[in-house]
This record gives C-alpha cells, structure tokens and sequence, in this order.
C-alpha cells in the first residue's frame, strides 16, 4: 500500500512496500509446476476431542486451521508471504485498502470465492464471523473485534471496518482474520465444542475422524483459489492426515516405520545420534535443515506471578540465574544449542550487546525502574558455569541474589522473610521437557529449595493452562520479525486474567503495556525497532522466564516420497507447498 491517499492495493505491508508487485504469478518460495496427488501423513503428540478450533471449549485437533500444517479447512481474508516480516497477498480478499493513519481498512471479495459446499462467501459472512467470534471464540478474537468502531458492506463485494483509534497493525490482523458461514453455522451452539466437521472455504474438507487418534483431510477438487497466484504450488496432497500419538518416542518409532511421513525434529540429541537406522542409511529418509532468519524467540521455565512465591521479582531473577545451561547443553544436547539472552535472539529486534538508543531511552523515561541497568546498557546475560554441574562459585552467586531477596537458610531449606520454604512444583505436559526440569531441580536442591514435578496428560495440561493453575510451566514464545498485537494476549495487564489468555506469567506491569502499545503503532522500521527493543528490555528485566536455549536451524526429517521447493521462505520452510512425489 502506497502511501498518500486511500486507494485498493493489491498487498498491504506492515512496514514499507510489499516486494511482489500486483502482477505477480506465485510466492517466491512455493513451485508453481508441483505435482498434485498421492498423500501425506504427519504425527502431533496428544490427544483431541473438538473439531472447532476458535473456541476455548475442548481441545480442537491439528490441522484445520494451523500454522504449521495449514490453513486447510478454514482459510483467511489475505495469504501471508513467509518471505517477508508481515506482508498479505490476495486470497478471499482480492484488494485491501486502508489510508496512512489506517484509521481504517476495506476489503473486497474474490467474486469466485466460495464455502466447500459451493455457496459464495459474501460481506455479510465477513462480518458475522467477527460478531461470532468476539462473543463466543478465544479471548484473542474479542480483543481484535472490539477494536472496530463500524463493520458496514460497501457495494456487492466489499466489507469495511473503521476503527475507534488508530493502530497499525489492525488491517493485517484482520487480513489474517477467517470467514465462516453465516448459513452452515449454529451460533447458538458455537462455543460448545463438537466433532461435527466445520464447513469453510479452505482446499480441504474434513473426510475422517477418530477422536485422539487420527483426523483426515480430503482435497476438495472445486476448490475455488486453486489457480489464484497466492496459491499456486500449495495444497499439493489429495489428502492430509494427522496422526495423535500418546508420547514422543511412540511417534518417531511410527515415522521410522514408514507410517508418518514429516517428522519435525527437536531433540538435538536424536538429530545428532538416532538417525543410524536403515531408513536413513539407505536413503529413503532425508534430513533436511533449513536456515531460519526468525528470532529465537523464547523458550523456557515460565513462572506464575499470580502465585506468592512468584510475586517478588528479585526472587524470579534469582532462580533464573540457577539453571546450568552449560552442564545441561554438554550433557543433555551434545552442545548443540545457544543460550537464549533475548526474547529476538539472532535479529535486528534484540537488545542483546545494544545499549538503549536515545528514542528508546525516550520511550522508557516514564518508568525509571522498569529496566535494570545492565539490560538498559546491553551488556547482561545469563550466568555462566564451568559445566561440571558442580559449579561452586554458581551456585554462590544464586544463593547471594536470594539472600538480598531475604531468603536464609535454615535446617538445610531455603526460607523465606515469612518462615516459609522456598518450593514450588514444575508442571510439564506429560514427559515433554522432564530431563530440563530434573537438571534445574538438582541445582536448585542443593541450595535447600524444593522444585518438584508433576507430569499430566494433555487434556489436563490444557485445562490448567487455561486456568493458569500451576507455579511453573515449559513454554516455547515464538517470535516473528514483526512482533505485534499478539504481545497483548502475552504479556498485556489486560490479559492477566483473560481465561485462554498467552499470559502465562501474570505480567501486568505499564512499562510492558506501554511499549507494546510503541511497537504497534511504529510506522516506519527504525522507529518500530527501538519499540521492540525496548519491549525486549522490559520483559528480561521483569525475569518471568527462565531463558534456556535455541538453535538458528531447524530440522525437518522426511521420506524421499516427500519432496520441497529447492527455495525455502525467510521463515525456513513451509510445509504446505511441499507434494508427494513416489518413484
């Protein structure tokens, strides 16, 4: 979108231009010529029992409406460009239109686009959708759609939301808003989950379901955007299937077996010695890594700060400080990992070895003790050990950060100003993380604190989370290159007690809510850079998170069946535009 005055564009970029012009024929990364047919298995661990997946109600299977398998029930106004920071393409919106202050935006449907069931998709969906999903769908949905002042049609084809105060991101977030139909769906009933296949506009239509164990997609061959640029050499399978399984080494012992055909790896130790077996040796599975130009993100211990022990952020820092990284990367991962120090490692977002500019200084002026000084002057990171385990001069320095915090020790426990131990319990999603947690549980056991763990299935995990019933939990933020209103649902105060809600943490503090509210309304990148950085300041100063680790590639495994474009996205591959290819 041009700046100057309001008038259609075919893209809408977050910040700047978009780089593919209106003319354009395919995304840059996706194969125009790829073949279509034959089918693809992928494997998720857990469990489902919902086949909706805007509500909070149940747990809705993978697939239907996910990053990482694709959109393939339900799509968006706009496809997203994984080559570009925050850029939208035509797909059921044909043009956007939004004006400089983007106190505005105004779509314009395909004419073509059509539900699975061959009625057209009109304004009227567009906007019951979002009155649907506001009053019954995740909380995230409410906090966008109450943004918009007005929803009114415009002509035929067109839907426009005008909005009570400016924010920038807005139209995009819009863009990436999907569109139900208003004649197949039973409001009254949304928000009660249901196995009952969902009717959308997506290239896939749901063909089988066995509740927690596998859900098939089947191609809809009148697939109305199949031809569209934004679409060519997507949605390449005749069918899509995911699998459930109970447990990760279920799961790989069923891709080694020829029964899931993509295995995404993340375990370090399995990419580097557990690939030895026949499969790979003969060359029927192919190990990919694909450089990844994202920020690391944030993975880590996060700790509750709706819980006492938790609320105290001297107490928060000093944990934090009392994970080994050094013994658990030598020993647990082959050192295969780096040690995150920022929520945007590895970007021009990170506040990592920068000292705060001027505007970021400016920005942070109203909240003098939001930031602590080495983070302000980009020179902290997180303490490093000798890697023995048994790190004296370590475990000196976290015990010294909890005694200015007024703990003691007393009788071999660690005790608090209020004549309490110091415990905890770290709750992880069945074994998932279980080595990570045992590893900060013995460091923290020798300074007479008690971390235990509990393990608990899926469905229990998931209702705890939404309940925010837990002291500690292991959690992955990802990141993107354009951070934005996703923030809020993380770490705004107005989501501390959002049920459904990111904001894991409990975070409520106006230095975060105030730098967010920068980021989203930067306008050009430099200015939304010294935001983000100093969102980035805040957030390691407020010490909710225990950062461990990251990798700049990711991994991919898969059968040679499965074939990829040899061009993959900034964001390091996308699977939808990978096909079946037998010998």
């Amino acid at each position: 979108m041009a700046t100057g005055e309001a008038e259609p564009s075919h893209a809408l970029a977050m910040h700047g231009e978009p780089a593919l012009p209106a003319d354009f024929e395919h995304l840059p990364y996706a194969n125009p010529d790829a073949p279509k047919g034959g089918s693809v298995d992928y494997a998720v661990q857990g469990s489902f029992d919902s086949l909706n997946p805007f509500i909070i109600q149940g747990s809705a299977a993978r697939g239907t409406l996910d990053l990482d398998f694709g959109y393939n029930v339900f799509e968006s106004l706009m496809q997203r460009s994984y080559d570009e920071p925050f850029t939208l393409y035509p797909l059921i919106a044909k043009t956007v239109e939004t004006d400089e202050e983007r106190s505005f935006v105004e779509f314009t449907l395909d004419e073509r686009a059509r539900f699975s069931d061959g009625e057209p998709i009109t304004a009227d969906d567009v906007i019951f959708t979002f009155k649907l999903l506001r009053d019954k769908g995740f909380p995230r949905y409410r906090r966008t759609v109450d943004k918009i002042a007005r929803m009114e049609k415009v002509g035929d084809n067109g839907v426009r939301f005008t909005f009570g105060e400016g924010d920038r991101e807005l139209p995009l977030i819009l863009g990436l808003m999907p569109v139900l139909p208003e004649h197949a769906t039973d409001a009254e009933t949304f928000e009660k989950s249901t196995l009952k296949p969902m009717i959308g506009s997506g290239p896939y239509t749901v063909d089988a379901v066995r509740p927690g164990e596998l859900l098939v997609l089947k191609r809809n061959p009148d697939y109305w955007a199949k031809d569209i640029p934004s679409k060519r050499g997507f949605d390449n399978y005749d069918e899509v299937r995911i699998n459930y399984f109970r447990d990760e080494n279920a799961l790989f012992e069923a891709f080694k077996k020829g029964l899931v055909d993509v295995h995404v790896e993340n375990n370090s130790g399995r990419w580097t010695g557990e690939y030895d077996f026949p499969a790979v040796t003969s060359g029927d599975i192919v190990k990919d890594t694909f450089e990844s130009g994202l920020p690391s993100g944030m993975y880590g211990f996060v700790m509750n700060t709706r819980r006492p022990v938790f609320q105290n952020r001297d107490v928060r820092a000093a944990l934090a400080m009392l994970f080994d990284f050094e013994w658990a990367n030598r020993n647990l991962f082959d050192g295969a990992y780096t040690r995150t120090k920022s929520y945007f490692d590895g970007s021009e977002l990170s506040s990592q070895e920068q000292p705060a500019s001027d505007a970021e200084k400016a920005l942070l002026a109203p909240f003098p003790d939001s930031v602590e000084p080495e983070i302000m002057q980009g020179t902290w990171a997180p303490p490093v050990s000798d890697g023995s385990g048994r790190d004296r001069e370590f475990l000196r320095n976290g015990f010294e950060a909890l005694k200015k915090a007024g703990y003691a020790m007393q009788g071999g426990k660690l005790v608090g100003p209020d004549g309490r131990p110091l415990a905890f319990e770290i709750m992880l999603r069945a074994k998932g993380g279980e080595e990570l947690a045992l590893a900060w549980q013995r460091t923290l056991a020798r300074l007479g604190i008690e971390a235990s763990l509990r393990s608990v299935d899926a469905a229990q995990y998931q209702q705890r989370l939404l309940s925010f019933d837990y002291d500690v939990i292991l959690h992955s933020y990802p990141s993107s290159l354009s951070p934005g209103v996703e923030q809020i649902g993380r770490w705004g105060s107005a989501s501390r007690e959002a049920q459904g809600s990111w904001n894991f943490a409990g975070a409520a503090d106006p230095a975060l809510d105030a730098m967010i509210d920068a980021l989203l309304n930067a306008r050009q990148r430099d200015e939304f850079i010294d935001a983000v950085r100093a969102y980035d300041r805040v957030l390691l100063s407020g010490a909710y998170v225990v950062p461990l680790y990251h990798r700049d590639e990711k991994w991919v495994a898969r059968w040679k069946r499965i074939r990829h474009p040899d061009q993959a996205p900034l964001y390091g591959y996308q699977l939808q535009s990978w096909w079946h290819a037998p010998d």
